[in-house]
């Protein structure tokens, strides 16, 4: 196999479980050494570290909330001392605690705000800074949602986290790309992870939701990892500014 991300670090945000986790796995498969954040589970992070180190590669597990800014440049400088340096980064942490819009209450409004955007554009600008100290330039993936593009009844506070993500990279492609710095987003569709296992406890609903899928299933974080280590590698030399969905064709499904 091509190792497309041989000689990097790479440093994954929310990568104890699910998207974050595949993503890293991800990355080390490809060749890079990879920094991982996680904000509590701990045996989560410890077990996606030694995976890394079974791929031959090094890995690290810096815990922080994303929510809190200081995070942001802790994170980064551990990865950094331990590392180097920072090539690649993915922002990928994020909740969504379902709930109606009516009787939105006020602190899971503000907390999905905090850890999804807040905590995005705080991480974001520590890698960015670190990779214009370096020189040479590097990328940078925010994991966003379709629902940055479609509505959800129970994610009035969600679904405009992730519009802000995606509008983030395309405002800090134009911001870094006179440093070398490419930023991008993924899209995923429905992902079988933690954030919607309440959600999809109901087998008829999950059916339901995997028949209007094109590619007749619901996704799996692994799905992600390969639109993410595309967008980290040279092969994207030249993509900036763009977003990528990756949701089995659920998005041009209207009919």
């Amino acid at each position: 196999m091509t190792r497309l991300l041989e000689g990097k670090t790479v440093l994954v945000t929310g990568a104890s479980a699910g998207i974050g986790r595949a993503a890293a796995i991800g990355a080390a498969r490809h060749g890079a050494d990879v920094a991982i954040n996680f904000s509590r589970d701990t045996a989560g992070a410890e077990a996606a570290v030694k995976e890394i180190e079974a791929l031959g590669q090094r890995g690290l597990a810096v815990q922080g909330d994303v929510s809190d800014p200081e995070t942001a440049t802790a994170f980064v400088k551990a990865a950094t001392d331990a590392f180097g340096k920072v090539d690649v980064f993915v922002n990928n942490a994020g909740i969504c605690p379902f709930h109606a819009f009516l009787d939105m209450p006020v602190e899971t409004f503000e907390r999905t705000m905090r850890v999804n955007l807040h905590g995005a554009y705080f991480m974001v600008q520590a890698a960015a800074n670190q990779m214009v100290n370096q020189g040479h330039g590097g990328a940078i993936i925010a994991v966003s949602s379709i629902s940055a593009l479609v509505g959800g009844e129970y994610q009035t506070h969600y679904t405009p986290t992730k519009a802000g993500l995606h509008s983030l990279m395309q405002s800090t492609a134009i911001a870094l790309g006179r440093h070398g710095i490419r930023c991008n987003s993924v899209l995923p569709g429905t992902i079988l992870t933690d954030i919607n296992k309440d959600d999809l406890a109901d087998q008829e609903k999950r059916d339901r939701m995997a028949a209007r899928v094109p590619l007749g299933r619901l996704g799996e974080p692994d799905d992600l990892a390969g639109p993410i280590v595309f967008l980290a590698s040279d092969l994207a030399k030249y993509v900036t500014g763009a977003s990528l969905l990756v949701d089995g064709g659920a998005y041009v499904n209207l009919q």
